[in-house]
């Protein structure tokens, strides 16, 4: 079926969701073994969010729908539970509060609420680095949220932890994709992807050229690690709970970089261990943080570091994080709007290889500025 839509670009959205949909629901009712999945996303003024599109402009009743989609999911077999942890960064409008008060309002027992503050202040060991939640952009809350999901694992049952946004670009639903070649294939990590041949994506706004520029400058500083991976950004991805707990430990980041870190600790602890899972994603830009925070460069920056810390770093590696460190918003923000245009009229799916423009090319764009 998903082959057949997949030669038609005129199929409406939902024929190619119910596709994602209808093979993820069959992974689950071929589960031979219990298995449990711990859904977990940060929250940060998700308020308004929170609230039914009735009653707000930008409400998306996501709570509710979340509970749905993996009440769906987990239907489809005796074998399959799982949990919800919402984690609140720090938000100002008590975002946590209201998911607490809604979950129990509703009766939702599956449904946790964690508070990155509370860590903090209890020094646990996965909140080190923090010294309060300002210094957390949803890494450090996605961070907490997976050591807590994995920390107590029952024998007898495979066990994987998932992370997701607060929003709903991505049907919970599609778990099923993930768990395939983790309980399946023997995958420690799988990694939703927009960026795959049978993805398919509803993107609003203007953020490809930055998301290109993003991919191009980040492949500089890492490559050939992660050399198949495109889409690290995509908030859609499941590991196995002995591997996220292995992982978490000594990480740099808690800023919006923190998966590509992820990423790279289990690739150099099994080259073989990612898989990419070509997902449904619709874009919900109305209230995103991320958006409104625009936190590429500072992404970039961390980036940088990650690439003297666990790689040994080439000579290009490090003109590109020497760069990097060296802009300014204004600079960066000025690059932005001038892509290069080899960059901005490839396939990011090149970028592995394609390294042609240098720091001395960018550099000259800034200073004609």
């Amino acid at each position: 079926m998903e082959s057949l839509l997949r030669s038609t670009e005129e199929v409406p959205l939902a024929l190619h969701l119910a596709a994602k949909l209808a093979k993820s629901r069959k992974v689950a009712q071929n589960l031979v073994r219990p298995a449990k999945l711990s859904a977990i996303f940060a929250v940060y003024k998700e308020n308004h969010r929170l609230l039914r599109p009735e009653e707000h402009a930008a409400g998306e009743d996501f709570l509710r729908r979340k509970v749905a989609q993996l009440e769906w999911l987990a239907s489809a077999s005796p074998n399959l539970t799982w949990e919800l942890l919402a984690v609140d960064d720090g938000c100002p409008e008590g975002s946590g509060k209201l998911i607490e008060q809604l979950a129990e309002e509703e009766g939702f027992d599956q449904v946790r609420v964690l508070y990155l503050k509370e860590a903090i202040d209890q020094k646990l060991p996965i909140a080190g680095p923090l010294e309060n939640t300002d210094q957390s952009r949803k890494g450090g809350s996605i961070v907490y949220g997976l050591w807590e999901a994995s920390k107590e694992q029952e024998e007898g049952q495979d066990e994987v932890v998932l992370f997701t946004d607060a929003d709903l670009s991505t049907h919970l639903g599609q778990a099923g994709l993930l768990l395939d070649p983790i309980l399946n294939d023997g995958k420690e990590v799988a990694m939703g992807s927009r960026r795959e041949s049978s993805s398919v994506v509803i993107k609003k706004g203007t953020r490809n050229l930055r998301g290109k520029l993003f991919i191009y400058l980040w492949k500089r500083m890492l490559s050939p690690a992660l050399l198949e991976i495109i889409d690290t950004q995509c908030g859609f991805k499941a590991f196995r709970a002995d591997v996220a707990r292995d992982i978490l430990d000594d990480l740099l980041e808690r800023g919006f970089a923190f998966d590509v870190e992820l990423l790279l600790k289990v690739e150099q602890r099994n080259p073989n261990g990612l898989a990419k899972v070509p997902i449904a994603w619709i874009d919900s830009e109305a209230e995103s943080t991320t958006t409104a925070l625009s936190p590429y460069l500072s992404m970039l920056r961390s980036i940088a570091a990650m690439s003297r810390k666990y790689l040994d770093n080439a000579a290009q590696a490090e003109r590109f994080a020497t760069f990097i460190e060296s802009l300014s918003e204004e600079r960066w923000n000025h690059l932005v709007d001038n892509v290069p245009e080899p960059i901005a009229t490839r396939d990011p799916q090149s970028f592995g290889q394609f390294d042609e423009v240098s720091v001395d090319h960018l550099n000259s764009l800034l200073n004609d500025n």
